[in-house]
């Protein structure tokens, strides 16, 4: 039988190749789960940690080739249905897809199997949103808000958790994330819905709009608390269950991912409650979800993209022209060549930084519940908790949006590899593109990504991570030379972070994404190199299991080479351009874009 976590080498190698015993030893917080009573099963140390996660992903595999996906052309041509009262009808092949993910254990991936879940880490949880969005992008949208549990995990008080947590661990509900308005969109200080206490009782009154699976059972709700306060201080986070007084008004028409409903919303004093502290809202929750989400798109992208990428490679296989297969043609094996190894360099990306977000997690763990009794370990402890925060608050939204951007790539060149087929519906290369358009804009559009990126890289993030990967010594002299090369571009970069700063507010914006590229080219640079000699990581060593994979490193030092061959002049172009301080996009906006079309 097929399945997409066991036919993909890359994700293997990956999976063989990261550290996962580091995260899985404070995950686990000495496996003390395996001698708690009432619990199934947990595993005893670290190398049953990690058969656990393969088992795990070997089952969502196995479901994403044999059900989701063979249900995916179904789902996109009908779509859900909202009925006259205000509630919606997923379609059936979605419910049953969800109520087979669920049988499995499948969807409380994070949550603590106290209360019922499989504890498992986030890089874990991004693979198995990669598989799932290979099957069907629009259904990760429902299986990837799992984040919904998280936050209430982490911020609800007991009694909340103990009511719904072990209720989303069965797969018995779904949730959405109710935060965008129709005026507040990207702009989420300027939330409306109005949160209002009577006899002890919040309720909520107001509209939203572009909700995810706002049809779900458990609503997590942004709201406005405190009416005198106009900005993000005055916004509060709220749970509801779904019930009268709150319905769907519409269902978007939307160009793809038709199997997720995207619902505007009606609150008409919709008993609510409140989680974790007033005002806290957006400042500390919503930042904490969303942060989560944007790594799960990125994970929605990897997983399109290999869809997409197949069906391409495939193609200009097994399609003859000219004598030969197309793949043959040096304008076709360069749009093939170029769709892997990008889609190889995101997944380099956005595995790393799911693996950075379990390092800052798990740390913060320890000092929060079991502080060590050592002065300098704690020292230690705190040091490298706000290394990773600075690390992670560059990284999130720079795989958000390589990975989003990438998507999008892979997936129109897929079509431009088939041709006229591709254009077709007799191929699902344009279902894979329509589904792949939304990852840059949800969840924040690449645009504010690039915003958020680029004051990472020139926070002096970027410099120090960089500075660590430059520490890694190669044995091997083409990885000897590929570091040095990438050792002159950090140099660009690092100038044009100087000349950036010279600058306003405005030009860092203005230059940021010219700037984020070259940045992001160089940091996947040096995460090839790691693959190609096995090493996992700064002050890691070679993998054990290095032979097993050995021509596959061999073919990683292949990409990196050309990797680097395509990515560093582009890197050093872009910093050229920015220290340009060409501004005319800005001074000179209205002679360039003009005038405002007059409407008939």
């Amino acid at each position: 039988m097929a399945n997409f976590f066991t036919d993909n080498d890359d994700i293997l190698f990956l999976f063989d190749h990261m550290d996962l015993g580091e995260i899985a030893r404070v995950q686990e917080q000495g496996f003390a789960d395996a001698q708690q009573p009432g619990i199934d099963y947990a595993p005893v140390d670290e190398a049953d940690a990690i058969d656990n996660y393969r088992r795990i992903l070997e089952i969502v595999g196995d479901i994403a080739a044999n059900t989701i996906a063979q249900r995916a052309e179904d789902v996109d041509h009908d779509g859900n249905v909202l009925n006259d009262d205000g509630t919606v009808d997923l379609h059936p092949f979605v419910a049953d897809n969800i109520k087979r993910l669920g049988q499995a254990d499948l969807m409380g991936f994070t949550l603590p199997r106290r209360f019922g879940g499989l504890n498992c880490p986030n890089l874990i949880y991004t693979i198995a949103n990669e598989i799932v969005s290979r099957a069907d992008g629009s259904l990760m949208n429902i299986f990837g808000l799992q984040g919904i549990a998280e936050t209430i995990n982490a911020f609800a008080d007991e009694e909340i958790k103990g009511e719904f947590l072990p209720r989303f661990a069965r797969g018995e509900v779904t949730g959405a994330m109710v935060l965008t308005e129709p005026d507040a969109g990207s702009d989420l200080q300027a939330v409306r819905l109005k949160a209002f206490e009577e006899d002890g009782q919040w309720y909520l009154r107001g509209v939203k709009r572009f909700i995810t699976n706002g049809c779900g059972e458990v609503l997590l709700v942004l709201a406005r608390s405190e009416p005198d306060v106009s900005d993000g201080r005055g916004l509060s986070l709220f749970i509801t269950e779904r019930n009268p007084k709150v319905t769907v008004r519409h269902l978007e028409h939307k160009l793809g991912i038709h199997g997720s409903p995207t619902c505007e919303l009606v609150f008409d004093d919709c008993p609510a409650r409140l989680i974790g502290q007033r005002q806290r809202g957006l400042i500390t929750y919503v930042m904490a979800l969303m942060n989560g989400a944007r790594v799960g798109i990125a994970a929605q992208s990897l997983g399109i993209a290999e869809a997409a990428y197949r069906i391409g490679r495939d193609y200009a296989h097994s399609r003859k022209q000219f004598g030969g297969p197309i793949e043959r043609l040096p304008a076709v094996a360069e749009m093939v060549t170029d769709m892997k190894v990008r889609l190889e360099a995101a997944r380099a990306l956005t595995y790393e930084t799911s693996r950075i977000c379990d390092l800052e997690n798990n740390n913060n763990l320890v000092l929060e519940f079991n502080p060590p009794d050592d002065a300098d370990e704690r020292k230690r402890r705190k040091q490298l908790s706000k290394h990773y925060k600075r690390l992670n608050g560059m990284l999130t939204p720079l795989s958000k949006y390589y990975a989003s951007e990438m998507s999008c790539y892979v997936a129109d060149t897929t079509i431009q590899v088939l041709g006229g087929s591709g254009y077709m519906q007799d191929y699902p290369a344009e279902r894979y593109l329509r589904d792949a358009r939304i990852t840059t804009i949800y969840e924040g559009t690449s645009q504010l990504q690039v915003v958020a990126a680029v004051r990472g890289v020139c926070s002096g993030a970027f410099e120090k991570r960089v500075a660590e990967f430059d520490e890694i010594q190669y044995t091997d002299p083409e990885l000897v030379e590929l570091k040095c090369k990438l050792a002159e571009v950090k140099e660009d970069v690092l100038a044009a972070i100087t000349f950036v700063k010279s600058q306003g507010t405005d030009y860092l914006d203005l230059a940021g994404r010219k700037l984020v590229d070259a940045a992001v080219a160089v940091y996947i640079g040096h995460l090839f190199l790691q693959q190609a000699a096995g090493i996992s990581g700064p002050g890691a060593t070679a993998v054990s299991n290095g032979q097993q994979w050995a021509d596959y490193r061999n073919r990683k030092k292949a990409m990196a080479k050309h990797y680097l061959a395509t990515e560093l002049p582009q890197a050093r172009l872009n910093c050229q351009r920015v220290q340009s301080g060409h501004r005319a996009a800005l001074d000179e906006y209205e002679l360039l874009a003009g005038p405002v079309p007059v409407k008939e």
